[in-house]
Parts: structure tokens; C-alpha cells; sequence
């Protein structure tokens, strides 16, 4: 087990392994293979804007050092035959302590993607079950995630449901290809 010195620890050997894939914690070494499946979930979507290799400069960096530490984020890679064929990405964020009954951790699942060969084989829905079982065992209150229209079904035969006590407001304006923040005007 692995603090994440917030007061909760991520168990690592609680990971799935079925015949033709498997799943596992990944580490920093995962970090490439992890920012190729992010952006091949983004383009399949139509939303890959950035220059490829750029964009898999800036993740792998940014992948690597949140996998390196103790923190907050973990991902879950899946493989077939040595190849990375989905992933899942788990942030746990402390809540202000209170005096209640309710947890203090929310919960907060991003980024899972499956290789459209091995859609329909149940990896997502094993790695949404590991995610879930990570936020249990680390004593979640809640966990959100904004689902895409293909992948809410997914989530929705899990026990997700749109929360009634939840306020969104868009603040972001947008980056350019190159990562610039855009004005608006």
C-alpha cells in the first residue's frame, strides 16, 4: 500500500487479470502509453486539436510526475499481449473536514477508455469496478465523472446517476491548438 499522506492509501495489488488482458496500477514508466490512449480517446471524439506529438510531450511529462509521487492521481492501464488497449484515471480529493457523518474524500474518475477492438469484452466495465473499489477502500463519500453519451450507459448499470445537489459552472474559455488560453472577444 502506498499514503497518499492525506490520510487515505491506495492498495496495489487489487488489480484484475483475465484472459486475453489484464489490468494493473500503472506507474510513471506507464506515462507514454497513457498519453497515446488519451489522445486517442480525444480524437476518436473529434477533439484533437493539438499537434500529436506536442500533446504527447506535455502528458507524458505531466502523467509521469503524478504517477511518480504519493499524490492524489492513479491510472489503471489495461494490456493484451504486452499492448496497452485502455486505461482509467482516478483522482481522490479531500474535503473540508466536517462534523458529519459523510466521508471526506470525493472521488473522481476521468479519462476511461477502451480500444474499440476490445469494446463489448468487459474491460470497462472492469475498470470502472476497480476504480469504484479503490474510492471504497479508501473511504470515498462520492464519486463524480462526466460521461461521455457512449460510456453513460456504462456508468449508469454501475449505480451512477445525475446527483440533485450539484451546480456546474463553465468557466474555461478554451485553449488553441498549441495550448494558448484563448480570450474570448
Amino acid at each position: 500500500m502506498r499514503s497518499a499522506g492525506c490520510g487515505w492509501t491506495w492498495t496495489r495489488t487489487r488489480c484484475r487479470a483475465v484472459d486475453p488482458w489484464s489490468i494493473r496500477w500503472a506507474g510513471a514508466s506507464d506515462a507514454r502509453a497513457l498519453a497515446e490512449l488519451r489522445y486517442r480517446f480525444r480524437e476518436e471524439m473529434g477533439q484533437a486539436s493539438e499537434d500529436r506529438e506536442a500533446f504527447l510531450a506535455r502528458a507524458t511529462a505531466w502523467m509521469a510526475e503524478r504517477l511518480a509521487d504519493d499524490g492524489a492521481w492513479r491510472a489503471l492501464i489495461a494490456e493484451a499481449n504486452g499492448q496497452p488497449i485502455g486505461c482509467g484515471w482516478l483522482q481522490l480529493i479531500e474535503k473540508v473536514p466536517n462534523p458529519g457523518p459523510e466521508e471526506e474524500l470525493h472521488g473522481y474518475i476521468t479519462s476511461l477508455y477502451v480500444d474499440p477492438g476490445w469494446r463489448g469484452a468487459g474491460l470497462g466495465a472492469a475498470l470502472v469496478e476497480t476504480l469504484v473499489t479503490a474510492c471504497r477502500e479508501a473511504g470515498a463519500d462520492a464519486i463524480v465523472l462526466w460521461p461521455t453519451e457512449r460510456s453513460r450507459s456504462l456508468y449508469e448499470r454501475r449505480g451512477f446517476a445525475a446527483p440533485a445537489d450539484l451546480l456546474e459552472l463553465q468557466v474555461g474559455t478554451g485553449r488553441s491548438p498549441r495550448g494558448v488560453t484563448q480570450t474570448a472577444g
